[in-house]
């Protein structure tokens, strides 16, 4: 590793490390080693609870609904990996399993804006859901994932994809509404050991 590459990685690191610190002490849940650039925001930090080996890189939004709650609204697992300018929306809950890989520019929300002729979306109740999605998934650039959507195990979402509704385990999908392409046969996971380098 060059000089320059060891002084960005290890500002970055640093600045990370003092972030998510003070995350924790104002009510984040936490598992070990994640990692978080800045350039996003995250609020009401006592509803969002994080695994471990997680990487958040530049501008990624973790958003509960900013209204007092007793409860979780985002739950993370571990070793995923968020690229930039993600953001998670939640004001009922969104659960992402672990070893996941999202594209930038992706948007999850478990909720929609009511609406209604003559009526301004402002004026009307959200309608509130969740979204799960499991372990394994790989969700491409600019991909959105909406209310009330669960992705089973080993699913890929196309880049610019809008998922609508849910699919099982293994399935590819694109498009807009998105739509099944084909399904993988996934194979049963070995348990493993892996080794993760230092953030």
């Amino acid at each position: 590793m060059n000089l320059e590459s060891f002084l960005l990685k290890s500002s970055r690191g640093c600045a990370s490390r003092i972030r998510l610190t003070f995350y924790r002490v104002l009510g984040m849940k936490q598992g070990v080693r994640n990692r978080m650039e800045g350039g996003g925001r995250c609020r009401r930090l006592s509803q969002i609870a994080i695994g471990s080996y997680n990487a958040f890189t530049q501008g990624c939004w973790l958003w509960p609904e900013d209204t007092e709650c007793d409860r979780i609204r985002i739950r993370i697992g571990n070793g995923n990996y968020f690229n930039r300018n993600l953001m998670i929306d939640a004001c009922g809950y969104v659960e992402i399993g672990n070893d996941n890989m999202f594209g930038p520019d992706v948007y999850i929300t478990d909720s929609n804006h009511g609406y209604a002729i003559g009526i301004s979306s402002k004026e009307l109740p959200m309608e509130v859901g969740r979204v799960t999605i499991g372990n394994r998934c790989w969700i491409g650039a600019k991909a959105v994932i909406l209310k009330d959507v669960q992705l089973g195990d080993g699913c890929v979402v196309g880049a610019g994809a809008v998922v609508t509704h849910s699919f099982p385990a293994g399935s590819v999908v694109a498009g807009v509404p998105a739509r099944i392409l084909h399904s993988q046969v996934l194979k049963p996971q070995k348990a493993q050991i892996v080794s993760r380098s230092s953030y």
